[in-house]
């Protein structure tokens, strides 16, 4: 039988004569919010928030978004330069969603400004998925910060003395900093990349 969340909710509470005050405290909400999930009223849960749900119901959670029949989502946050010198914004601008195989994979998209990474197939424009991290393997493709402010997507090159920051376009030279350099600047590895996904314009 088809069941959702408003009658999972009160049949969970009424098995285990529990009130919302448990929920809210269990899922890190308001006992309002539990009080209009309870009555339908709510429809868009966050995915985080979805999850505690699941766990607290004992439910997995490819059958709690079955139920919900929601898709899962990660935020937009800012944008990143392919290229350089573009500020750091942490401004959630939207999300997308995402497979629940990719929702683990990462953390939030970045839309990319600039060619510098084109032939990464990174383009102008698209939006890309990134694992929050703070360390990488030379070699990997990387988001940094520069100087607490600076956000860029470059392949990230380790030398013993010595970072590349290596653009994947002939046309960008190569940012170089020393050891020193990494760690006064700084250059702080934020995350990786994934995939970039291009968002196709749709013409009459």
């Amino acid at each position: 039988m088809r069941i959702n969340i408003p009658e999972a909710l009160n049949q969970f509470k009424h098995d285990n004569n529990l009130t919302n005050d448990y929920i809210a405290n269990y899922c890190g909400v308001t006992c309002s919010t539990v009080s209009r999930w309870c009555n339908g009223k709510i429809r868009k849960i966050a995915p985080e928030t979805l999850a505690k749900l699941a766990e607290m119901l004992n439910i997995d959670l490819e059958d709690m978004n079955r139920i919900r029949g929601l898709q899962l989502k990660r935020p937009i946050l800012g944008t990143v330069k392919a290229g350089y010198g573009l500020l750091a914004d942490e401004n959630i601008d939207g999300y997308v969603e995402v497979s629940e195989s990719d929702y683990s994979k990462g953390d939030y998209f970045l839309r990319v400004t600039g060619d510098s990474m084109k032939d990464a197939h990174i383009h102008d424009g698209d939006l890309l998925y990134v694992k929050q991290c703070t360390d990488l393997p030379s070699g990997s493709i990387a988001v940094l910060l520069i100087g607490g402010e600076e956000v860029t997507v470059k392949k990230l090159i380790k030398k013993d003395r010595y970072w590349i920051l290596q653009a994947a376009n002939a046309a960008v030279e190569p940012r170089v900093y020393t050891l020193q350099e990494v760690e006064e600047t700084p250059v702080q590895i934020i995350g990786r990349a994934i995939y970039s996904r291009t968002e196709l314009s749709v013409f009459h």
